[in-house]
């Protein structure tokens, strides 16, 4: 030991770079612990005994590794928004991946999505493709994750050097559908859980070869216009009619489950937005409808998200002074609702009682939302900046052509103040009052360069369209559709107190890690992996004395 009470690089040497990283973790931990002079001899000497064990773990799991990755041999890829809060989000991953790999003395390729590399539309993931087969040809996988995934470095390379790179592999936590459903186009009408798909955000991966072959399709095919639900298109095309790659299930790649060696090297968790809430007065919450249902769907209405919204208008093809509605200046349309939403643009902007509010929330009357946590989410957003926020669709974007993103209408759309100005500022109107409002808002924004913030909280279909494992770490905001299912059922068991909802906590120690509780020192090696030939030690708690 040093001056100063430190250890000194040089106190101790191991060859193995295994060892040295865990020797060095633990010696900062034992420099933190002895500083003060506290700790007697025999107890440092027990903690470096119980370090051996490790490393001996160490060396029986390094044995079980047939096709060993580096950290330089693996390309990161954050699947992130580009608004402030989404780059700000992908840039903590990145760090944190970043100084894990230097832990662990590897070096790493981390990409964001906003950087100049990813093509419009880049979120589709295929249109990445190009960049990433031509910039990293030499590389054995790319790893993918959303700005919502926690990612454990060393894990991650221990479970890709069980697979061969060099063989066409996708790997990623499985999700089914348990009926045939309309987000999928109704694929596997006969089986449905025969078709495996990754959730995206416990973090997916490629192996090289899946890769360049996906390049090859994409110069000879173009893949489907609408991109609806990424993840289940993305494998469906390297599924490739049965002719494919199928997605290899991977345990470790974590929902709702803590980050914890030999457990999960990934984790995504449920949490509420941690930004406040956005006062009521400045959200106006506007509800297209038509006489039709004007005794079904906006009774609904009244009782969900009407229930907290302070402001909220009924705009109509008729007035009925029983709800109260505003004449939406156009009568209804079947097809589509452009020029409606057009006119409720132009109303928010030039109606001197609504000119301090700040966000604008265009909803359907057969939309099913929760006025509070809507409150908490768009706290986490800029409102002074334009923005559009929804669940986030494509038309052709994934073509690298002249396609657009546009926030599907049915979960619902938000948009601020500045956004609202340019839209209806702009020459972009509609073309045919009957156009879907939607998608003419979608291409209305790219002309503008206004990006759509995509949202896991909004909802296009109904519950039942939607993978519960997949529901269950997303905190949800809206649903749409009341056919087949009680709305006020929906609203009550998905949207109504879901801090029932909240993830299993931490647990208080995990591999290696030393914790001091009322004098007593705790050491638990137990959490490494229990699996054949791999040792496992359980240390009981000893007193620490000064």
């Amino acid at each position: 030991m040093g001056q100063n009470g430190k250890w000194g690089k040089d106190d101790f040497s191991y060859k193995n770079s295994t060892k040295t990283v865990l020797f060095s973790q633990l010696r900062y931990k034992v420099t933190e612990i002895v500083k003060k002079d506290k700790m007697k001899l025999h107890t440092i000497l027990f903690l470096f005994y119980l370090h051996s064990v490790a490393l001996e773990v160490e060396e029986l799991k390094s044995n079980d590794v047939p096709y060993p990755v580096t950290g330089s041999e693996v390309v990161f890829v954050i699947r992130n928004n580009l608004d402030k809060s989404g780059v700000k989000k992908a840039k903590t991953i990145k760090a944190s991946i970043n100084k894990q790999a230097k832990m662990i003395n590897e070096t790493v390729i981390v990409k964001m999505l906003h950087e100049k590399w990813a093509t419009y539309g880049g979120w589709t993931v295929l249109p990445l493709v190009e960049h990433l087969i031509k910039a990293h040809y030499d590389k054995k996988w790319i790893f993918f994750c959303e700005e919502t995934t926690k990612v454990d470095l060393r894990e991650i390379l221990t479970i890709l050097s069980r697979h061969n790179h060099n063989e066409k592999v996708f790997l990623g936590h499985a999700l089914f559908d348990s009926q045939p459903v309309i987000i999928h186009h109704f694929k596997f009408l006969d089986n449905p859980k025969s078709f495996k798909y990754p959730d995206f955000d416990a973090g997916w991966a490629i192996s090289q070869a899946l890769l360049k072959q996906t390049f090859e399709r994409l110069q000879r095919n173009k893949v489907p216009g609408f991109s609806i639900d990424v993840k289940h298109e993305v494998a469906y095309y390297f599924y490739d009619e049965g002719n494919g790659t199928r997605l290899t299930n991977i345990p470790e790649f974590c929902i709702n489950k803590p980050i914890q060696p030999g457990v999960c090297a990934t984790s995504v968790m449920w949490e509420a937005p941690n930004c406040g809430e956005v006062d009521a007065n400045n959200i106006l919450i506007s509800v297209k409808t038509c006489e039709k249902f004007h005794k079904t769907r906006v009774p609904i209405v009244q009782k969900t998200v009407a229930l907290d919204a302070k402001n909220i208008v009924y705009y109509s093809d008729v007035i009925d002074k029983n709800i109260p509605t505003e004449y939406a200046d156009i009568a209804n349309t079947e097809r589509g609702h452009c020029q409606k939403l057009f006119n409720i643009l132009q109303k928010f902007l030039t109606n001197k009682k609504w000119e301090k509010f700040t966000w604008l929330v265009v909803i359907d009357d057969d939309t099913i939302m929760n006025f509070k946590s809507l409150q908490k989410l768009l706290a986490c957003y800029d409102s002074n900046e334009p923005m559009v926020i929804g669940e986030r669709y494509g038309y052709v974007v994934n073509q690298n052509v002249h396609g657009y993103e546009y926030p599907t209408g049915g979960g619902g759309m938000v948009l601020s103040r500045p956004a609202v100005q340019l839209i209806v500022n702009s020459i972009y109107k509609c073309h045919n009052a009957d156009d879907p409002d939607d998608m003419w808002l979608g291409s209305a924004l790219k002309q503008l360069g206004i990006s759509v913030t995509h949202t896991n909280s909004f909802h296009q279909a109904q519950p039942n369209q939607y993978n519960e494992e997949f529901l269950s770490h997303r905190y949800l905001v809206s649903f749409h559709k009341h056919e087949g299912m009680s709305p006020m059922d929906v609203f009550t068991k998905y949207l109504t107190n879901q801090a029932a909802k909240k993830a299993p906590t931490k647990p208080s120690v995990d591999v290696a890690t030393l914790r001091c509780e009322s004098g007593y020192l705790s050491v638990n090696v137990a959490a490494l992996r229990c699996e054949s030939g791999y040792k496992i030690v359980n240390v009981a708690c000893f007193t620490v004395k000064s």
